[in-house]
């Protein structure tokens, strides 16, 4: 039987209430244990307005320490310390004094003078604001690792949040520069309708780039039909020479993957596939479920890697009149997203099929991206809480 989810909240999320909170257990237990220690002892019933005073003189000058620390603790370890022992000794003797003073009126006609009652309540007051000063130091410094280590956790994902968009950022540049180039020679050949429809779909496929944010994951069939807006550019590019096939497996369509991650692979084999070949290339995307993977196989039918212009796409190297050129993209850009978003449970191969041609497998966890019937199930389902 599901049960309604419950969040837990933190005991110290709200650090004041946690304060109030212990301060009220702490003294309770304090008085409880004194209560039990004096019925054990044939005590008087009024003995235990003394009990109740004592507390509450303890719980008060608590308080006053509490604003002295709290100055202190962040000050070096010789101050605070020493400043620590100085007001913790000050407090012990206010507080020994002060249960004296009412102990001596509460017993006029007792025999036991003043300092003798000073000191009888002297090691049990300084044991209980001594393990208070302690639990306050434990306590805090346990909030001060939980917020260094919180802020570390921060830093991090910062900086993998900029690391992200860096490697998907590397991606617009090249086909960018591609497409306003054919645009610009549409315009001065006049072909204003073509260069019109090449402009609107190039404001498409940058308005999905802008709207997602670089560590976002789509589903599979949102993926694809990106990848179709920015084919319908090249296509305008290369016309017939350039042959698409999708092979989507309709159980992978709400897997969900990095955004953005299959273009640059499309790229690529353009790139080397289609360009350097006047009949050009096919193209196929396919993508199925491996046990609990997700395999996503983009494959061409171009040269592979048996010519100088192709040998270096692994690198993202091309060659500019025999000399190697980077690109500063390549598939190193998409082995590094994989890296940063699996670890190392991921898989990416480049193959050389034996018919020709050139291939990138990749497969990593398939991770569902929930319905709302799978957000409205729980919901239906009636709460166990007890018999």
């Amino acid at each position: 039987m599901s049960v309604l989810p419950i969040q837990p909240i933190p005991f110290f999320a709200d650090k004041d209430k946690a304060f109030w909170r212990l301060q009220a257990v702490g003294w309770s237990g304090a008085m409880l244990l004194r209560t039990m220690s004096a019925i054990a002892n044939n005590q008087p019933i009024a003995f235990l307005v003394l009990v109740l005073i004592a507390t509450i003189t303890g719980f008060s000058i608590s308080l006053v320490l509490s604003v002295i620390y709290r100055a202190l603790f962040r000050k070096r370890a010789l101050v605070t310390w020493g400043l620590t022992f100085l007001a913790l000794s000050i407090a012990v003797g206010l507080h020994s004094f002060i249960d004296a003073w009412v102990v001596s009126l509460w017993r006029a006609d007792g025999d036991t003078n003043f300092t003798g009652l000073f000191l009888g309540v002297f090691y049990l007051d300084a044991t209980l604001l001594g393990a208070w000063t302690a639990l306050y130091y434990m306590v805090n410094f346990y909030l001060q690792v939980e917020e260094q280590n919180d802020q570390l956790i921060q830093l991090e994902n910062q900086a993998t949040q900029a690391q992200l968009a860096m490697l998907r950022y590397q991606l617009n540049p090249h086909f960018l520069f591609n497409t306003l180039n054919s645009i610009s020679t549409l315009v001065l050949l006049k072909q204003t309708e073509p260069a019109n429809a090449m402009l609107s779909r190039l404001s498409s496929f940058l308005r999905y780039t802008l709207i997602n944010k670089p560590s976002a994951r789509v589903t599979v069939a949102t993926e694809v039909e990106t990848l179709k807006l920015y084919l319908d550019i090249e296509l305008m590019r290369f016309e017939e020479r350039l042959r698409t096939t999708f092979q989507i497996d309709p159980a992978t369509e709400t897997c969900l993957l990095p955004s953005l991650l299959l273009q640059p692979l499309v790229e690529n084999a353009i790139k080397y596939a289609v360009t350097p070949q006047e009949t050009g290339a096919e193209i196929t995307v396919a993508t199925q479920l491996v046990g609990p993977m997700l395999r996503i196989t983009v494959s061409d039918t171009g040269p592979g890697l048996q010519t100088p212009t192709t040998d270096n796409r692994l690198s993202g190297m091309t060659y500019d009149g025999g000399e190697p050129v980077s690109t500063g993209v390549g598939l190193s850009n998409i082995r590094d997203r994989l890296s940063q978003a699996y670890g190392e449970n991921h898989r990416f191969e480049t193959v050389e099929p034996v018919e020709g041609g050139f291939a990138v497998l990749i497969e990593f966890p398939a991770e569902r991206q929930p319905s709302l019937e799978d957000i409205a199930e729980p919901l239906r389902q009636p709460a166990l809480v007890g018999r």
